[in-house]
This record gives C-alpha cells, sequence and structure tokens, in this order.
C-alpha cells in the first residue's frame, strides 16, 4: 500500500521560506517518478514540480527560481524547498507518486501571509 506523509508546513510572511518533506513506503521509491502539487482554498489541484528516477526535475513557471525539490532515495523521502513566498503560494501541499494526480498523502498546510 502506497503511505505517503507529508510534514513542514505553517505560517510564513511573504518573502519566507519552508521546506516541505514528504515520507514514502509501500513502493519502490528509488525507480518512482514524485511530485508535488498544491490545492488552494476553492480551486483545483495544481501541479508544481517533479523529479524522476534519474534526479531530473521540473517546475511549474510560477515555480521556478523559487522552489528546489530534491530526493533522498536512502531515506525514501522527497523534500520541496520554497523560497521567496508569496500569498498565492497558500494552498495544501500534496506529494504525490507518480504524476501529481496520483496516490498522494494527506496534505500540509502552507499560509503565507503578513
Amino acid at each position: 500500500e502506497v503511505q505517503l506523509v507529508e510534514s513542514g508546513g505553517g505560517l510564513v510572511q511573504p518573502g519566507g521560506s519552508l521546506r516541505l518533506s514528504c515520507a514514502a513506503s509501500g513502493f519502490t521509491f528509488s525507480s518512482s517518478a514524485m511530485s508535488w502539487g498544491r490545492q488552494a482554498p476553492g480551486k483545483g489541484l495544481e501541479w508544481v514540480s517533479n523529479i524522476y528516477s534519474d534526479g531530473r526535475t521540473a517546475y511549474a513557471n510560477s515555480m521556478k527560481g523559487r522552489f528546489t525539490i530534491s530526493r533522498d532515495n536512502a531515506k525514501n523521502t522527497v523534500s520541496l524547498q520554497m523560497n521567496s513566498l508569496k500569498p498565492e503560494d497558500t494552498a495544501v501541499y500534496y506529494c504525490a507518486a507518480g504524476t501529481y494526480k496520483g496516490p498522494r498523502g494527506q496534505g500540509t498546510q502552507v499560509t503565507v501571509s503578513s
């Protein structure tokens, strides 16, 4: 059974940083692409970033240069370093196995507000 547990969310001021983590189990993590998605209040699920099994990364345009995805195959974790946060980044952030619409965890709330 795929299990994904996100952590690291919270309240941060505009311009601040947060680092989200996701602990994965129940599948072969090292050979799986991993994704982050987010859902803002009243909006649909939005793709944030991918990291592939070979370490290649991809980002949505609005996150490029601000967010960095990484993975630790020894620990079965994927992380999302978020810098220069904006109020419009406020959302529940999910990690997912495969595409961002794949099996995902319960999410972690990120609120960017002064």
